[in-house]
């Protein structure tokens, strides 16, 4: 059973890093910034999920990173979508879409 769970929440932790970085390159922290503001706050990546995430997806090929500097003038690591990382997006994004609908449709039955 916790193996289950964990298992959605790491596909979800993808799906949403990856919708992040969809909207344009973004340091580590910044990830994590996006993906609270595009959910109105309700989701917070904690860097102990986050920095794991992002080294699993770029072994995947669905993210590359390069150093450059951030706005306040530090050395960051930015990750960027790759070819392969949109089309593995719309998967999870359809893959999330079925699960809902199949959880909500469960939820529903009497």
């Amino acid at each position: 059973m916790g193996k289950s769970k964990a298992g959605l929440l790491q596909g979800t932790l993808d799906m949403l890093i990856l919708k992040a970085l969809s909207l344009g390159a973004l340091h580590g922290y910044g990830i994590g910034q996006r993906i609270s503001q595009i959910s109105d706050d309700a989701l917070k990546i904690e860097e102990g999920s986050l920095y794991p995430g992002l080294y699993r997806l770029e072994r995947r090929g669905w993210i590359e990173s390069e150093w450059d500097v951030s706005d306040n003038n530090q050395r960051a690591k930015f990750y960027k979508l790759t070819r392969t990382g949109r089309k593995q997006l719309i998967l999870e994004e359809q893959n999330w879409e079925r699960l809902a609908g199949a959880t909500m449709k469960a939820l529903r039955a009497s």
